[in-house]
């Protein structure tokens, strides 16, 4: 599927495991200490098989930074012209000194890599524990969290050779720990009530939801109008479930719509009821049952590599970029806290949702259910930050509840990254914000993070199918499906129009947007012995700029 130069990393032939060459070792990568809810075991076997990836430098992502904003921003002249994969992978491509650099060091090294990007810059290969800790004077031990029993092989830090520096970004996943519980809704209940009987007050419908914030129900027209969905942790989206949805909610429509498969990484979606994923059925259900006639793609992501880290995310957004054609819309409801990565790694994921962003796909994500304690509630002193929320390539979505005066959800995970820096598009927002905060909260925070999430929408008691039970469900996994059918039927409307796909959304919610949204001036978001951040006039880290307005933001894009 790759084509680039770095395939000739591929012909290395491996031999006898050997010593490389003699190195003076740098530093490259390190954590403080165990992240919370870990425990260290003691060290890793000798022999136990290791599977590492290793992540080159970039060539021009400052330059393709500047062309993401300039397709970007409404006020550009380059509005809406978005790159070619060509020409994203042209930017971003590794230099020819670095994939020398690192060929020469494989080769040395014994070792017989894989390239796992469309440009080559991400390479995969397997090692046992005694020459990872060799290769990069590492001690990779045995790590268990304590809530699953799992286990993690992790060191707290690792070494490169310095003549690899500058070439050779990071090691994964040497410093990061994963995410075992993922990131996952709450079922509050199974409901005895007839569906035909519900009311907004109850449960959130599609019904609900069109009322509120004026979305369409007339069928999309434009089959190239595709929204994508992504599933991992073995959650799988269930046919039945939907069709039953469908005939409940969306009488108006055949409930035999369905959307179409793709797997990555021994991703599969079997059927049986038993099966049926809550998540995967919650962002179906209110994808196809909100964004309707919209082409919408599940992508199973499957365990082959994963132990519950952030590799899935990797082979997601490698997949979709190595595409011809990309989503307009990828929707995500899974993430974890910051702290628990690395920032090599979080700014090469950012990264990748900028390429994204630049071809033309709104990237978005839930931004948490913990509050200000981070993806998931949880004992903390200061404040934790969400990934990927914090990257400023991607739009976080929060969550509010109430149909008759919209609040923020108290579980909307929001705040500021540690990781990066606010993005020009925002600044002027946060610092209004933080003026209106004052000192409440006081060095909780960074004051100069980037701030999420970037909007909200309804994210209480979302009535779904699962397994053929009705049921109802909360969660920031709840908003971002009902964001991405919103900006998906924008999509349809400005395709058939004759102009291009939305794309990368914040410079235009921050701007022209910004006042398509309602909102949202109450609530907060409590954690870490506080009450967290309160919403406020304007943007603020609890509920963003708001929540849609679907016939507000027809006229902001200029329909």
């Amino acid at each position: 599927m790759f084509t680039t130069r770095s395939l000739l990393l591929v012909s290395l032939i491996a031999l006898a495991l050997g010593k490389p060459m003699g190195s003076n070792m740098k530093l490259h990568e390190s954590r403080e200490g165990i992240p919370d809810g870990f425990s260290l075991r003691g060290p890793a076997l000798p022999d136990r098989t290791l599977k590492l990836r290793i992540a080159l430098v970039q060539s021009n992502v400052a330059e393709l930074e500047r062309k993401l904003m300039d397709v970007s921003t409404p006020s550009s002249a380059n509005y809406g012209k978005h790159l070619s994969k060509v020409e994203v992978e042209q930017l971003v491509a590794p230099t020819h000194d670095s994939v020398d650099a690192v060929n020469a060091w494989l080769k040395e090294s014994d070792i017989n890599a894989r390239p796992i990007s469309p440009t080559g810059d991400w390479l995969s290969f397997e090692v046992p524990v005694r020459k990872a800790n060799e290769l990069f004077d590492a001690d990779f031990s045995v790590y268990t969290h304590d809530e699953t029993g799992k286990e993690a092989v992790r060191t707290l830090s690792y070494s490169i050779p310095a003549e690899l520096q500058g070439h050779l970004d990071l090691v994964h996943p040497a410093i990061t720990f994963p995410n075992f519980k993922g990131l996952r809704p709450i079922f509050s209940s199974q409901m005895k009530t007839a569906p035909q009987t519900l009311t907004c007050d109850v449960a959130i419908t599609p019904a609900c939801l069109q009322t509120l914030y004026h979305i369409p129900s007339s069928k999309a027209s434009q089959p190239s109008n595709r929204l994508a969905v992504t599933g991992y942790i073995q959650q799988y989206a269930n046919e039945d479930d939907l069709e039953s949805f469908l005939d409940e909610f969306r009488p108006d429509t055949n409930s035999s719509t369905t959307f179409t498969t793709s797997t990555i990484d021994g991703g599969s979606n079997p059927q049986d009821p038993g099966e049926a994923g809550l998540e995967a059925n919650l962002d179906i259900q209110y994808t196809v049952g909100v964004a309707t006639g919209v082409p919408v793609e599940f992508v199973s992501v499957g365990d082959d590599v994963q132990d519950g880290g952030l590799e899935g995310f990797l082979d997601t957004v490698h997949y979709v970029l190595s595409e011809s054609t990309v989503p307009n819309v990828m929707t995500t409801s899974y993430g974890q806290n910051e702290n628990t990565m690395s920032r090599n790694l979080a700014n090469n994921l950012c990264n990748a949702y900028m390429q994204l962003g630049a071809r033309g796909t709104s990237v978005l994500f839930a931004s948490g259910d913990g509050g200000v304690a981070g993806s998931q509630s949880a004992s903390c002193r200061n404040f934790v930050p969400t990934f990927p929320s914090g990257c400023p390539y991607m739009t976080s979505v929060g969550a509010t509840e109430s149909i008759v005066s919209e609040t923020a959800a108290d579980f909307s995970s929001g705040g500021f990254s540690n990781y990066f820096a606010a993005p020009s598009y925002q600044t002027t927002a946060i610092s209004a914000y933080l003026e209106k905060l004052g000192n409440t909260n006081s060095g909780k925070f960074n004051r100069t993070g980037r701030g999420f999430p970037d909007i909200s929408t309804q994210g209480v008691r979302f009535a779904i199918f699962v397994g053929g039970q009705l049921g109802t469900v909360d969660g920031t996994s709840c908003s971002s499906p009902t964001l991405a059918s919103i900006i998906s039927l924008l999509n349809d409307r400005l395709i058939a129009a004759g102009k291009s796909p939305l794309g990368f959304l914040n410079p235009f919610l921050y701007s022209t947007g910004a006042s398509a949204l309602n909102d949202i001036t109450s609530g907060s978001n409590p954690g870490c012995n506080t009450n967290g951040f309160p919403a406020k006039a304007g943007w603020d880290p609890v509920t963003g700029l708001g929540t849609p307005d679907f016939n507000k933001l027809l006229k902001a894009v200029g329909l």
